[in-house]
C-alpha cells in the first residue's frame, strides 16, 4: 500500500518550485495580477523555476538478469551514454555485483552503455580527497558524456555524494541515477536534492543543490552490509519519527530489536516509510534548496556533523546523529520544551537499536559546541535548530542556551547503555 501510494504520488504532475519574490522598494502591482512580475522604475522580479519530476523506485533485486527495473528509467529513442560508478566497499562485500550491474545495462537498450562498470573507492574517505572526485570528473570526460547522458552510483551515501557532485558540475549538470546500498542512504539522504563533499574540516562545505534523475531502492543490496552499517540507517528514520511522523517513531520504537537484529519484514517497511517522508518534505514543502527558510530534516545534526569531524570520521554518520538526536532531545526537556517521558522513549529505542550514546568526544565540551556556529553558516546565516515538543511535533529555535546545552551534553556523556539487565559502558 505505501509503495502505491508514493508512486501516486509520483505520478501526479509536478509543480514549479516557487517562492516569494524579492521585496521591492515600490512594489507596483503586476500586469497579470498576481505576484510572478513585479516592476518598480529600473527593477524587475520576475518569479521563475525548473519544473523537476522526482523519480523513486523501490525494486528489490534490480540487477538481477530478469528485472527490468533499470532499463525502464529510461525514455525510448535517443541512446544518450551511461558511465557507472559502484562503491569498492559493496564490489568486496558482494562478488558478482560488478558484473550484475553491467549485464543490467548492457539489456537497457534505451543507452549507449561501454561495457565496463567503474569502480571507485567509498567511506567518508571519497568526500574528503578532492583526488577521488577528480577521479570521476576525468572518467565522465572520457566516456564523452553531455548534459543528456547519465552517470549511475552504485553504494554507500558518501561515495552518492561524491559522484553526485562530480556529475552535478560537469557540463553544469549530467543526469545522475542513486542507487543507494546502505540502510542511512536508502532512508534519508538518496532522496535529497544536494550532493557535495567535505572541505576545510567541515561537513559538505563544497556542494551543489542538483536533483537526481531517478533512485533506485534494492532492499537485497542491504544483506551486503555489516551489522553496524545496518543499524546506523535507522538513526535517521528515528529523527524524520521525532520531527514529522509520530506512527514511524511507534513502529521503531515497537520494533527497534528486531530491527538490530536486521528483521527485514520489520525494517524494509521503516526504510520505506522515512524515504517517503523525506521525498514528500523535499517535493511539497515549496522550498525545495532551501532559498528561503525552509530547513532540511537535520534534527540532531548540528552536533552529528561536528561531532564526525572531531572524531576523524570514526564514528558513522548515523551514530553520530543518534548522539546529536539523544543530545537535542536532552536538551528539549531541559528547557521545558519536552517532557521528561519523550527524552525518556528516545533514549529507550536508540539503545535498542544498539547506539552507544556516551561516546568519549563528548568529553570536549567546547569543542562541540563550536559546531553551532559551523551549523549557523551550513544553513545560510541564521540559526535555526530542530527542538521538539513531542513525538512528531517539532519546531526550530534561533538561539541556544549554551548552559543548558553543556548540561545536555554531559548527561549525555553520562549515560551507559542497558542491555538484558545489565549496563554496558
Amino acid at each position: 500500500m505505501l509503495v502505491a501510494s508514493l508512486a501516486r504520488g509520483l505520478l501526479a504532475p509536478p509543480s514549479a518550485i516557487g517562492c516569494q519574490p524579492c521585496g521591492l522598494e515600490d512594489q507596483s502591482e503586476s500586469a497579470t495580477g498576481d505576484d510572478s512580475y513585479m516592476s518598480s522604475g529600473d527593477a524587475i522580479n520576475i518569479r521563475f523555476g525548473p519544473r523537476l519530476v522526482h523519480r523513486v523506485r523501490f525494486a528489490p533485486g534490480a540487477f538481477r538478469d530478469d528485472s527490468a527495473a533499470i532499463s525502464r528509467l529510461f525514455d525510448a529513442g535517443e541512446r544518450p551514454r551511461l558511465l557507472a560508478f559502484v562503491d569498492s566497499a559493496l564490489a568486496h562485500a558482494a562478488p558478482g555485483i560488478v558484473e550484475r550491474v553491467e549485464r543490467s545495462l548492457a539489456r537497457a537498450r534505451c543507452v549507449e552503455f561501454p561495457g565496463r562498470v567503474r569502480v571507485v573507492a567509498g567511506g567518508e574517505a571519497v568526500k574528503n580527497d578532492p583526488g577521488h572526485v577528480e577521479v570521476m570528473l576525468r572518467e565522465i570526460h572520457d566516456a564523452k558524456l553531455c548534459r543528456r547522458s547519465y552517470v549511475m552510483a552504485v553504494g554507500g551515501g558518501a561515495m552518492l555524494d561524491a559522484a553526485g557532485y562530480a556529475a552535478a558540475i560537469a557540463h553544469r549538470g549530467v543526469r545522475l541515477i542513486r542507487v543507494p546500498t546502505t540502510t542511512l542512504a536508502q532512508a534519508d539522504s538518496c532522496v535529497a536534492v544536494k550532493c557535495g563533499v567535505n572541505g576545510f574540516g567541515k561537513k559538505n562545505y563544497l556542494g551543489v543543490f542538483a536533483a537526481p534523475w531517478a533512485v533506485v531502492l534494492d532492499s537485497t543490496l542491504l544483506e551486503t552490509l555489516s551489522d553496524r552499517d545496518w543499524r546506523s540507517g535507522f538513526s535517521e528514520a528515528v529523527k524524520v519519527g521525532l520531527v514529522k511522523d509520530a506512527w514511524l517513531f511507534r513502529q521503531i520504537r515497537t520494533g527497534a530489536k528486531s530491527i538490530a537484529a536486521r528483521d527485514m519484514a520489520t525494517a524494509w517497511p521503516i526504510v520505506q516509510r522515512s524515504a517517503e517522508i523525506h521525498l514528500r518534505h523535499i517535493t511539497e514543502g515549496g522550498d525545495p534548496f532551501e532559498l528561503e527558510t525552509a530547513r532540511p530534516l537535520d534534527y540532531g545534526h548540528w552536533a552529528a556533523h561536528r561531532l564526525e569531524t572531531m572524531t576523524e570520521y570514526r564514528l558513522r554518520h548515523g551514530e553520530a546523529v543518534a548522539i546529536g538526536i539523544a543530545i537535542d532531545t536532552e536538551y528539549s526537556r531541559l528547557k521545558g520544551f519536552s517532557t521528561g517521558e519523550v527524552a525518556a522513549e528516545v533514549r529507550a529505542v536508540l539503545e535498542d537499536l544498539c547506539f552507544t550514546l556516551a561516546d568519549p568526544a563528548l568529553a570536549d565540551r567546547d569543542g562541540l559546541l563550536a559546531g553551532l556556529e559551523e551549523f549557523r553558516e551550513h544553513l545560510g546565516g541564521r540559526l535555526a535548530i530542530a527542538m521538539v515538543r513531542g513525538v512528531g511535533a517539532a519546531f526550530d529555535v534561533g538561539e541556544i542556551d549554551r548552559g543548558a546545552m553543556g548540561e545536555a551534553i554531559a548527561s549525555v556523556a553520562s549515560w551507559k547503555r542497558t542491555l538484558a539487565g545489565s549496563e554496558v559502558a
